[in-house]
């Protein structure tokens, strides 16, 4: 694929590889890897807004982020305007260069609340949505599936009214929210909203090795691709797609992310926490499964990494 910066309102980004709002698993110490490896722009895990507004101790604890993450971009979810756009201005996301919109979610506890992709029911309740968000002068950008079934595909309308509401770029998820993460993604749905739209269009779904981006981009003329479950499994990904040389090892990486979670959460929490993240890591991996059974079995971090230094892959 072609690798190119993409500019987002008054945003440049160092490339147009994306590592993907993955919630319980893109916080600050899984974006830093992602930024080590070369992704041109990371966002934080889903953040709602009625949750800053009302008990932001607990929403809040997602924002954090390392200086090394620039630019940098906070996803928010809800369904009511008028709180979104109060917290599009708050103190809570100043730091963030672009505020991204959650409107694919496909979740049933989200979808149930109005919230994620139940906003592809709605054209106009996402557009006043994105309206307001717009108010507080940050570039904004919007994810979204292709439709809720089959039967409903709307890409390129839904396309079109976030960019007629202000929307400065769109991530597609080229899956309908039924399909959850299954099936192969709709490319030609993907072009149809990058050939109907003057905003960048970023292609999100299936991506989880060189070839299944070059892929997209050729099958949907996108202007970039977002890595999801791929950069999970091996965040050196993104150095593979970018042609560029790897930093460390993946087992490197695999020891520095879990030190940085010590850092943050302390020595037993951030063991429960990297568990997971390790069953990504060692899908495919020869003598895997013991090794993810012996670390979902640790309360202490500093035991998890002397087992994945001894592990041999």
């Amino acid at each position: 694929m072609k690798i190119k910066s993409i500019k987002i309102g008054g945003v440049t980004t160092k490339n147009n590889v994306f590592f993907a709002p993955l919630a319980g698993f893109s916080d600050s110490a899984m974006r830093k890897i992602a930024v080590e490896c070369g992704a041109g722009l990371t966002f934080t895990e889903m953040v709602s807004c009625k949750g800053l507004k009302y008990t932001p101790s607990a929403s809040s604890e997602l924002l954090h982020f390392y200086p090394e993450e620039t630019p940098k971009a906070v996803q928010i979810f809800g369904s009511d305007p008028e709180i979104m756009g109060e917290i599009a201005k708050s103190e809570y996301l100043a730091p963030f260069d672009i505020i991204d919109i959650n409107m694919g979610c496909p979740v049933p506890k989200i979808y149930s609340n109005g919230e994620g992709s139940a906003l592809l029911n709605d054209i106009y309740l996402a557009q006043k949505i994105i309206t307001q968000v717009k108010k507080a002068g940050k570039p904004v950008s919007v994810k979204f599936r292709i439709g809720l079934t089959e039967n409903s595909l709307i890409t390129r309308d839904f396309s079109l009214a976030c960019q007629d509401a202000g929307a400065d770029l769109i991530t597609i998820h080229g899956r309908t929210r039924d399909k959850y993460y299954s099936g192969t993604p709709n490319y030609f749905e993907i072009e149809s909203a990058k050939n109907a739209v003057k905003i960048p269009v970023i292609a999100n779904g299936g991506i989880f090795t060189v070839k299944d981006a070059n892929d997209m981009m050729e099958k949907t003329g996108a202007d970039g691709v977002m890595l999801a479950r791929g950069a999970l499994e091996n965040p050196l990904l993104f150095c593979d797609i970018l042609g560029i040389k790897h930093p460390k090892t993946l087992k490197e990486l695999i020891v520095e992310q879990a030190n940085l979670l010590k850092e943050r959460y302390g020595v037993e929490r951030s063991a429960i926490m990297f568990r997971k993240q390790a069953a990504y890591y060692l899908k495919g991996v020869i003598g895997g499964r013991k090794l993810r059974d012996e670390i979902f079995s640790s309360t202490n971090i500093n035991e998890v990494i002397s087992m994945i230094l001894s592990a041999n892959f």
